[in-house]
């Protein structure tokens, strides 16, 4: 009777002990790091300037809050063919918070950061000439992950950016910039999940 006892207190201990694994979360993580880096089109906002740059950055995703994923973001561009009439270059950090849906990852974000124009033509207003200006830049935006495999995802992303400049009437340009990307996303997932096991 003693021994049926003690395999019944076993039986429902193994069951505990699987129902625990079964419960634990096995496809979630607290964090994760990725980093990007792509081509870039600038309509610069300044007397129909154009650049062609590139850009690259990275995102510390922040676990997740109904269903939404916030991350902080820092990124880079730098132009490599200039146009006519000026190029852009910056750095920015700011928020993005990503819906993830199945594969794809649509977004919103947030940046920004400091920024130089670089004159092609010398600007003279008055009698001033400028040759470089530095401004700070205000960049909301938008764009979508979509993923390729478990580490890379194809990156598509608008950024309508607002810099300040002493050669347009208004003291202000709106640049527009388009970037196409692939991200890698560094897999914290399976150390976590075998953190979470043991």
């Amino acid at each position: 009777m003693l021994a049926v006892g003690s395999l019944g207190i076993a039986a429902g201990l193994s069951g505990m002990q699987v129902a625990r694994g079964q419960a634990m979360p096995t496809a979630s993580q607290g964090s994760n790091l990725s980093v990007f880096g792509g081509a870039t089109g600038v309509y610069t906002g300044i007397d129909r300037g154009r650049n062609l740059g590139i850009t690259a950055g990275a995102d510390y995703t922040i676990g997740g809050f109904f269903g939404f994923r916030p991350a902080v973001e820092v990124r880079g561009t730098y132009p490599i063919h200039d146009g006519h009439v000026d190029d852009q270059k910056s750095i920015l950090a700011g928020v993005r918070v990503e819906r993830p849906i199945r594969r794809f990852h649509p977004y919103g974000d947030f940046l920004i950061g400091r920024g130089e124009i670089n004159y092609i033509s010398t600007f003279a207003i008055g009698f001033d000439e400028y040759i470089r200006t530095d401004s700070t830049v205000y960049s909301p935006g938008a764009g979508f992950e979509y993923d390729l495999t478990r580490h890379f995802a194809f990156r598509a992303d608008a950024q309508d950016q607002h810099w300040d400049t002493p050669v347009t009437n208004s003291g202000s340009a709106w640049a527009k910039q388009g970037t196409l990307a692939v991200t890698y996303r560094f897999d914290f997932n399976r150390h976590w999940k075998q953190r979470r096991q043991r």
